[in-house]
């Protein structure tokens, strides 16, 4: 061990502090603060929570401390997926079985022990940090069961500064990972240590620990299911790689039974889950443990292996054909089509609502690199170690169930992740698993190096100064995007998404909104801002980011892709009050009659538009120039969204060159001037009621603004007034 000394320092009680406890605390200290503070860097910018969903979060927490458990169970979201009572389905949400509830039950018990006199918001805010922090605890834990004290050092560390975990647990971020990741580890601790124990009564308090915080973990965060995979792998492997088989005859179905039965008593993971695809892949292995174990235990000794084999074979290929009868048949509940495409990387889809979901890109190899670099190398090293028969015999590797499960977990995690860049997380524990085994025993075998010649001592330098500058390196470089400022960014609610600087925009309107619109309105805006406006303005929305409903998305999109009069005519029939648009521009040098010139396509609407073309299914050659996603000029003139942005194009400027068109050309970018259509000063359907700050301040070159709309439920058509015209005129 690289941490040996057994030198007394003091002693608690009946515990003796010794020199390596001092020092692993420290360590696990250092961890802590390390993954605190990059984590806390965006506070720099504003407190504010992170992103879209962590809004609904806080709601639905609050919902629980205001009103308890039981009505949080009951409660029937009323200001989300708004429908008129003459509609066909139901309005509003389920939120208990729509939501990630452990997050919101948690958050709420913590908050009410550790809150003190800060508020929800605060606290809510603060929650993912140091949450994810504590997981550095955790990770050590865990793999010091597979590895040893240093390798769990190491793996703290790692978990500490990896860029994917950080990313999706920065300070407020409020959202399902942080949690869910400390909660699946926490089970796998506990199950691991469960299975690791000689003690059968620990083993089973453990064990059932175990499977019970892996049921927390599923209702924090759905994409916990992706851990079944390795687990159910590990069950298969199990017969093959322990010898107690008396004790994996109760233990393992212990732990998977305890699992199931606690994730069934959720509406989420819920019987769903359990009777679907992700309890197949636990039942199934637990079922083949049972009857491989029987079989080898009457099978002669040099054939229980190929006994054992040639039933896993066989129940993998009826399996295989099992799941293919059920997508046929629709036997079996499969799950959504991102679980799936985890399983399957290959699979594709054409949901464009699906596609236009940033988290739910595949990975570049260049982004993967950024995610991971150096880990590759160690963790591939790691993978040698434990597939070595030349390992150290000091260290803990005689577990082969151990050392498999790491192996398995290496794997899948990085196979999973190449799907989704937000399942990159798993990519990186199972990177840290094998990078912290790979460099605890290489720098257990550079410090057993004879330092009696000078040689040996100059390599043993050597080694670890080029090991800490290869670790380095990602932290500092490339220095706009490393490992340490990767996450140095604002708040999402502040600049809306985009790149531009940080702005009170979103928050002045969300507020203005909230003061001057009566209780009962209902605002449509895209999906994006459904949270926002639930939670800070607290006025009824008609879609948002729990993206429930596939239609109603594909209504709205076709909305604001409709003709003006289209477009009121609906949102009357919605009983709609407000429209909210977003935009983000570049102010130019130049000027025209006496105004600015502008440059669009900042990250607002006017840069989503091909998307909600996508979604709402129309022409795409009407409403966009070929090969580009510049708007034609039926988009600007002839769609709700082309008029309620309040600019126009002017020409199209091709900047290599140095020449402008009338038309559009390939090449070219849109120069726009201000036009805002709808003001109140005549029949219009729509009337500008609120213009956010920036969009009137001239000092700023690059600014996002948010434009609320209110529906003039006095508006009359042209079509209605030429009806009323000529039935006058019959009349006379």
């Amino acid at each position: 061990m690289l941490l040996n000394s057994q030198t007394q320092l003091f002693q608690v009680g009946s515990f003796n502090f010794k020199l390596n406890h001092i020092v692993i605390i420290g360590v696990l200290v250092l961890a802590f603060s390390i993954s605190f503070l990059i984590r806390s860097q965006p506070a720099d910018y504003g407190n504010e929570l992170m992103e879209f969903d962590p809004f609904f979060n806080f709601r639905a927490t609050e919902y629980i401390i205001e009103n308890g458990l039981s009505e949080y169970f009951q409660w029937h979201d009323t200001k989300s997926w708004y429908l008129p009572e003459d509609f066909d389905g139901i309005s509003g949400r389920d939120v208990s079985n729509t939501s990630q509830t452990m997050l919101h039950i948690t958050a709420a018990i913590t908050y009410q022990i550790f809150g003190g006199n800060s508020s929800l918001y605060d606290f809510t805010i603060l929650f993912p940090a140091v949450i994810g922090s504590l997981t550095v605890i955790v990770i050590f834990g865990l793999v010091r069961l597979f590895a040893g004290t240093t390798a769990g050092l190491f793996a703290s560390l790692l978990f500490a500064i990896s860029l994917p975990i950080i990313l999706r647990g920065i300070i407020g971020w409020f959202k399902s990972e942080p949690l869910g990741i400390f909660y699946a580890l926490l089970g796998f601790y506990f199950f691991f240590s469960g299975i690791r124990s000689e003690n059968k009564k620990i083993a089973f308090s453990k064990i059932i620990l175990g499977g019970i915080i892996m049921t927390f973990a599923m209702a924090s965060w759905g994409g916990n299911q992706f851990f079944v995979i390795p687990v159910g792998l590990f069950i298969l492997a199990l017969p093959f790689v322990r010898k107690d088989h008396k004790f994996l005859l109760w233990s393992i179905p212990l732990f998977v039974g305890t699992f199931l039965l606690s994730a069934i008593m959720f509406e989420r993971p819920g019987p769903g889950f359990v009777f679907g695809l992700g309890g197949i892949l636990l039942i199934i292995p637990t079922i083949f443990l049972v009857i491989c174990i029987f079989i080898q235990k009457i099978s002669k000794d040099e054939h229980k292996i190929r006994n054992g084999l040639i039933l896993l074979f066989s129940i993998l290929i009826v399996g295989a054909f099992l799941v293919t009868i059920s997508e046929e048949q629709d036997y079996l509940p499969l799950p959504s089509f991102r679980y799936l495409n985890a399983l399957n990387p290959f699979l594709t889809t054409l949901d464009p609502l699906t596609d236009s979901v940033a988290e739910h890109a595949t990975t570049s190899i260049q982004l993967s690199f950024l995610f991971h670099s150096i880990l590759l190398i160690f963790s591939a090293l790691g993978a040698w170690f434990l597939l070595s028969k030349k390992i150290p015999q000091s260290i803990i590797f005689e577990r082969n169930d151990m050392r498999v499960f790491v192996l398995i977990m290496g794997i899948t995690g990085v196979y999973v992740s190449s799907a989704f860049i937000r399942l990159e997380v798993f990519a990186s524990i199972s990177l840290i698993f094998l990078t912290s085994i790979g460099l605890s025993i290489l720098i257990k075998e550079i410090f057993k190096i004879n330092l009696s010649k000078k040689k040996n001592y100059s390599l043993k330098i050597s080694s670890i100064t080029i090991i800490f500058i290869l670790f380095t390196i990602p932290l500092v470089y490339p220095t706009t995007s490393n490992w340490i400022n990767g996450v140095d960014f604002p708040p999402t609610i502040l600049n809306g998404g985009t790149s531009y600087p940080p702005s009170n925009d979103w928050l002045e309107t969300l507020e203005w909104i909230k003061l001057n619109t009566p209780e009962d309105s209902v605002v449509a805006s895209w999906w994006d801002y459904g949270y926002w406006i639930s939670t800070l303005a607290e006025r009824t929305t008609l879609i948002d980011n729990a993206t429930l409903s596939d239609w109603q998305i594909k209504k709205v999109a076709k909305i604001f892709m409709s003709t003006p009069d289209e477009a009121w005519n609906l949102l009357t029939d919605w009983d709609v009050d407000y429209v909210v648009v977003y935009v983000a521009a570049q102010r130019l040098d130049g000027d025209w009659n006496g105004d600015s010139l502008y440059v669009l396509n900042g990250g607002g609407d006017e840069s989503k538009k091909p998307w909600f073309m996508r979604i709402a299914d129309v022409e795409l050659s009407k409403y966009l120039e070929p090969n580009s996603s510049v708007g034609t000029n039926y988009f600007w003139n002839e769609t709700m969204l082309g008029k309620m942005i309040p600019y126009n194009i002017l020409l199209h400027y091709n900047e290599e060159a140095q020449l402008s068109y009338e038309i559009f050309q390939p090449g070219t970018v849109p120069i726009s001037y201000l036009e805002i259509n709808y003001l109140d000063d005549g029949n219009y359907p729509f009337k500008l009621v609120h213009t956010s700050p920036s969009f009137t301040n001239k000092n700023i070159d690059r600014f996002s603004a948010v434009f609320v709309y209110e529906v003039n439920k006095n508006y009359i058509s042209i079509n209605d007034d030429l009806t009323i015209n000529q039935n006058m005129s019959l009349e006379n």
